[in-house]
């Protein structure tokens, strides 16, 4: 199915998972600012202009020509109570003919860190990809020591499948990371994390 013809919103029992608009700059880079320290640890390193205007504009568009074309679904997570962005998550990479997959990535804001959002948003936007985008597999990776989104992905529903050998480059060096998947029809039981 193509997204195109629709907008993406997707309401959770909290949140509104929606597209990036330019309206959106200014709560953007203020929470990716005030969240740095809390986020360079588990992501690909900053470009200079990761938090100008024209760097944002860009990550718009791109949400925009993504979603038209079905590639992919980034979305903001917003506190629907007081209309606050809290982070972001993508369905990218979204394959159809025999894989009918996507895989998962996210971030959130340090305030909003271990409060439940991202494993709400998770949730909501899996059972989007499985009942209205029609794939059968989303897919996420991040890095073994990062407990709460190990803990996120397993509250919401992902299994470990086990490890990728310099997978990412994370704040300036490659990793490994720890793999995990949901299946539209999952049959297989709990895993444990060796």
């Amino acid at each position: 199915m193509l997204l195109s013809r629709r907008k993406v919103r997707i309401d959770t029992e909290r949140l509104t998972l929606r597209a990036p608009n330019h309206g959106d700059y200014r709560p953007w880079s203020a929470l990716r600012r005030e969240s740095a320290d809390f986020l360079i640890p588990w992501e690909p390193t900053w470009s200079p202009d990761h938090l100008t205007r024209k760097s944002f504009t860009n990550r718009v568009y791109w949400a925009q020509r993504s979603i038209h074309n079905g590639t992919a679904m980034p979305l903001f997570l917003i506190r629907r109570d007081d209309d606050t962005l809290l982070g972001a998550i993508t369905l990218d990479n979204i394959r159809r003919g025999p894989a009918q997959s996507g895989t998962l990535g996210y971030w959130i804001g340090a305030e909003y860190a271990r409060q439940g959002y991202m494993a709400e948003a998770i949730a909501g936007l899996v059972h989007h990809a499985f009942h209205v985008v029609d794939i059968s597999r989303v897919e996420a990776a991040c890095l073994a020591e990062n407990a709460a989104s190990r803990a996120a992905l397993e509250r919401s529903g992902f299994k470990y499948e086990g490890v990728a050998q310099s997978y990412l480059q994370i704040n300036g060096r490659w990793c490994n990371h720890v793999l995990y998947s949901n299946l539209r029809s999952d049959r297989r039981g709990r895993t444990t994390v060796g």
